[in-house]
């Protein structure tokens, strides 16, 4: 259990691959929450977005209703920016914008024009042995949305079998390491990083 923010308001931690964001991390970030700060009974605590279980990086975490209410807003509202980092397979262009309609079935994303809207913006950071490290910022959060979309283009994220690669190894190289969110109280934006370990 790793840290990065913590207040009255919010949490923000690392989740570490190969861990489901509910039940299993969301029960660890509570129990750290009842033991570091002695609280008596179940503390109230709700995630308020989700990683897929092999993906790494910042969860947010509200710990009042108030919070957790203001977060959700402010998530509605497209105040809440969500930064990823990925090794891909190939050479990727160096920056674009992937847009594409993904329904969600047989426990994965599926590109089909009855599904819903999916858009994401990426830019190239590095390459390396026909392999590419991209930014990359969500504008939806959809299902699988950055492993679909990626796969769709031909550029599977290394170790995602699932969707197409051909990289075998024990977790994705897919890594959630920056937030910028308004505070649910002072509402000044704070951004949060998680530097990225890839294997």
């Amino acid at each position: 259990m790793k840290p990065i923010f913590c207040d009255n308001h919010l949490l923000v931690l690392e989740k570490p691959a190969g861990i489901a964001t509910q039940p299993d991390f969301h029960e660890d970030a509570r129990a750290w929450v009842q033991e570091a700060f002695a609280k008596p009974g179940k503390a109230f605590l709700e995630p308020i977005h989700r990683l897929d279980k092999p993906v790494s990086g910042i969860v947010l975490f509200a710990r009042t209703s108030k919070a957790l209410q203001r977060l959700n807003e402010a998530m509605r509202k497209k105040q809440m920016r969500k930064f990823y980092l990925a090794w891909v397979e190939g050479i990727i262009e160096k920056e674009g914008t992937l847009e594409h309609n993904l329904i969600h079935g047989n426990f994965r994303a599926h590109i089909d024009t009855r599904g819903k809207k999916a858009i994401l913006h990426f830019r190239r950071l590095e390459t390396k042995k026909n392999t590419s490290l991209v930014e990359i910022e969500l504008e939806t959060g959809r299902y699988h949305q950055i492993r679909a979309q990626f796969a769709a283009i031909g550029h599977p994220i290394l170790g995602d079998q699932k969707y197409g690669a051909k990289d075998k190894r024990d977790k994705i190289a897919l890594h959630h390491y920056m937030l910028k969110i308004p505070h649910p109280v002072s509402k000044e934006e704070i951004t949060y990083r998680c530097p990225a370990s890839f294997d």
